[in-house]
């Protein structure tokens, strides 16, 4: 039996899927326009280089490749993405995605127009830069285990930007732009920071999809246990001993691995226990509630407001299911 904690009751945090997305910078005058499919706005420093594209016009299965790993991000209008020889997916502001050197892209614009733009950034990240980047995270910041490593795992190339990646854009676009003498060096200050948030948000994508093979062997049990449990009362300390690991530890590994608490983590899939839960529109709220592992309704119901931007009733009204 796992007993929840005086903090598990004390505290509102994010969802993890909700889109954020980075500033959009302005767009070029149409006179200045030197094409209307992919215009591309170019600034090379010395590990980076930002590329800023729009798009006026509908158009189909476009070419693109760099000759670096690339991190894209959607800022504006919605692109179809072929990539992989995966089927095509739509691409969204708010979402990005990593692409391998040398890896072709094709898009298709099926809504741009000229009152209508795409706009998505590409930052192309120097080969040796990510290598110094995931060596130096290794060296000082090691992850809890054996054989558990900082990487960029290219496989998981697609997803949801959370506020701290956002941000992290938004400063590398602002450093790109500027005029400053310094930012070579704010930039490779800053592209250590989207690695590492890069890292955890694909912890979180491999999470949601329940690919315990990518993850570490610690958190993957720890996610485990918890999901088996959410209905009881969760212990942190006793969570931690049961596979082997301190309070501190525990805590450690989720902030380093997915930039959350494990108390944040459970109330978050808490919340969605609850959603499946809802969907039986004859329980009431507060039995929702208590099966969730939540011992107060009303918090319970600010939390789901929180989240969700409506309360566990009107959620369950507006259920079809």
């Amino acid at each position: 039996m796992f007993v929840k904690t005086k903090e598990d009751n004390c505290r509102l945090i994010p969802m993890l899927n909700k889109r954020i997305i980075p500033h959009s910078p302005a767009l070029t005058k149409e006179a200045s326009l030197k094409t209307l499919i992919e215009n591309r706005s170019i600034y090379n420093l010395n590990n980076c280089e930002l590329n800023l594209f729009e798009t006026y016009q509908k158009s189909e299965l476009v070419s693109l490749k760099f000759n670096d790993l690339v991190v894209t991000s959607m800022l504006r209008g919605k692109k179809v993405m072929h990539l992989f020889e995966n089927p095509g997916f739509d691409y969204l502001p708010g979402e990005s995605v990593i692409v391998p050197a040398n890896v072709e892209m094709k898009i298709d614009f099926p809504e741009a127009e000229m009152n209508n733009p795409t706009h998505c950034l590409a930052l192309a990240i120097d080969n040796q830069k990510i290598i110094d980047t995931i060596d130096f995270l290794n060296e000082r910041y090691p992850k809890e285990g054996n054989n558990n490593y900082w990487q960029l795992d290219e496989r998981n190339f697609f997803f949801y930007n959370n506020p701290e990646l956002a941000q992290t854009i938004n400063k590398l676009m602002n450093i790109c732009q500027s005029t400053s003498i310094t930012k070579d060096a704010l930039a490779d200050l800053t592209l250590q920071e989207l690695l590492v948030r890069i890292t955890q948000s694909q912890t979180i994508r491999s999470v949601q999809e329940d690919q315990f093979h990518t993850l570490n062997p610690y958190l993957s049990n720890i996610i485990g246990i918890i999901r088996n449990n959410l209905g009881e009362k969760i212990n942190i300390k006793h969570l931690a001993n049961s596979v082997g690991l301190s309070t501190p530890s525990l805590y450690r590994m989720f902030k380093r691995e997915m930039n959350i608490s494990p108390i944040e983590f459970i109330i978050i899939e808490r919340i969605k226990y609850a959603k499946r839960l809802l969907k039986d529109q004859r329980l009431y709220i507060k039995n929702v509630s208590y099966e969730s592992g939540f011992d107060d309704c009303n918090y319970f119901i600010r939390v789901f407001k929180h989240h969700e931007g409506i309360t566990p009733k009107q959620y369950q009204l507006l259920n079809s299911n």
